[in-house]
């Protein structure tokens, strides 16, 4: 059972302001703020989302084929998810919208300010009420 995801930042303060708006679109919101690492929780209190410097002190990296992914109740939910990512300066890496492997999926993609890749996307519980 997966009990979280840590990412690297290399401006904690920068990817704390990112992180609180972005993922209070889908209802997450942080549950700790320590010197050097942030977390983030849903309703359920549970942190599942870390944001830290890295402990070694080498600058964050992000990983090639990594991607961090959050589940959307709706689709106003994954639209407003990229949207806010981009107003907060993160980028682009796929627009809301369904996609060719998955025909019931709709889901977006987008980078934060460290380059970490971050995934969107109705639950599977959820698609019947878009």
């Amino acid at each position: 059972m997966l009990s979280g995801v840590c990412i690297g930042t290399n401006d904690l303060d920068a990817a704390g302001q990112f992180y609180d708006a972005l993922l209070a679109t889908i209802g997450m919101s942080r549950a700790l703020t320590v010197p050097r690492e942030l977390g983030y929780a849903g309703a359920d209190g549970k942190i599942t989302l870390f944001v830290l410097l890295p402990y070694d002190r080498d600058p964050a990296t992000h990983g090639n084929g990594t991607q961090v992914m959050f589940y959307a109740a709706n689709k106003a939910e994954v639209d407003a998810f990229h949207a806010k990512a981009l107003a907060l300066g993160g980028s682009d890496e796929g627009a809301p919208g369904p996609r060719d492997y998955h025909p019931e999926y709709y889901g977006a993609y987008v980078r934060d300010l460290d380059g970490n890749k971050l995934n969107i996307s109705i639950d599977p519980s959820t698609r019947k009420n878009p």
